[in-house]
């Protein structure tokens, strides 16, 4: 009994650490910022006509992204993202020399990414991957030769993410967010100047660093830890564990033995109330665990009363999965904490 005990306390005690790795589950949203990193943008064509190896070259830029997602609750994760890029021009280099250049490109657009949480690794930290596909706008302003342009092009991208996440306590639902991102777009984009020239692009990948925001609807604040309070000695309570099948409310008839024994030994002491407490594993929503844990005690209850307790001496709750016998992860089925105790006082 007193292992048990010493169970139960370590487990209220971990359930505030333990909250801040649970997976996303339901509705979130998101934002980073930070900067980016082009690699050098080859001219493919001008006029039609191969420059050979000639490529434009940037300055490290900005980026920017806005996300909408929803957590399945098991790691996974799809998201809707938007995002902006933004860089420089340094210069224009071939395989005959370079020349300085000024100039602007700009990204903008749409992905829709999927990613994968590692809620088990750590309390502290969460890492994930991720991977998207969708389909990004680039501006380019820029003098070329005395043409100038100032066009948009779009084609199909793709990215692959990799970060971290950070829960912060105080705030359930909230973490920080660091992030590296390969982004690419697929296919050449033609642009044509101001007087009819025309310039090929091809290959436009960028990498990025963020730090950013994400908070997810929904989370419950972790239970409060138990206030030592100085009090008397209270009288031994005995107790008794029922348990339960999984996803059952209905009595075995082993559970029915260990009620009627409870019920028999309430009539040879002075109580002031029998608790009937039920309980659940982390297998199911935090609601549906909720809801049988109630019924669960309620059967308990039920036959005490036919065992000859008297009603109002019953006292009925349900903790859910709040309270594990035995500490687990989210979606474990575990015998041990589908249960209920009766503790006469």
């Amino acid at each position: 009994m007193q292992l048990r005990n010493v169970l139960l306390a370590a487990t209220v005690m971990a359930l505030p650490l333990a909250a801040q790795a649970q997976p996303v589950t339901g509705l979130y949203i998101g934002a980073g910022a930070g900067g980016n990193f082009m690699l050098n943008e080859p001219i493919k064509s001008v006029d039609g006509f191969n420059p050979g190896n000639t490529n434009l070259e940037t300055n490290p830029g900005g980026v920017g992204v806005l996300s909408v997602g929803w957590g399945f609750g098991n790691g996974l994760r799809a998201e809707i993202q938007g995002d902006y890029y933004y860089n420089g021009y340094n210069k224009i280099s071939s395989d005959f020399g370079s020349a300085t250049l000024s100039g602007k490109e700009q990204k903008f657009g749409g992905m829709v990414n999927v990613l994968y949480d590692f809620t088990t690794l750590t309390p502290f930290v969460v890492p994930y991957i991720g991977a998207g596909i969708g389909y990004q706008e680039a501006n380019e302003s820029v003098n070329l030769g005395g043409e100038s342009f100032n066009h948009t092009e779009g084609s199909f991208a793709y990215q692959a993410i990799l970060g971290a996440a950070f829960p912060i306590p105080p705030v359930p639902g909230l973490a920080v967010t660091a992030e590296y991102r390969f982004m690419g777009m697929s296919s050449n984009r033609t642009y044509t100047g101001n007087f009819g020239d025309s310039i090929t692009l091809g290959n436009n990948f960028n990498n990025s660093v963020l730090i950013g925001l994400r908070y997810a609807f929904g989370v419950a604040p972790p239970p409060p830890a138990p206030v030592p309070m100085a009090a008397p000695a209270p009288a031994p309570a005995r107790s008794y564990l029922v348990f339960f099948d999984w996803d059952k409310a209905t009595l075995t008839p082993r559970a029915q033995q260990i009620i009627k024994e409870a019920a028999d030994n309430s009539t040879q002491v002075k109580y002031t109330q029998i608790e009937v407490n039920g309980y659940t594993d982390t297998s199911g929503t935090p609601q549906y665990n909720q809801g049988l844990s109630i019924r669960r005690a309620q059967a308990v209850a039920a036959e005490l009363v036919k065992d000859g307790v008297p009603k109002s001496a019953i006292a009925i709750q349900g903790f859910g999965e709040t309270h594990l016998l035995v500490p687990t992860g989210p979606g474990v089925r575990e015998p041990q904490n589908r249960r209920v105790e009766i503790i006469i006082r």
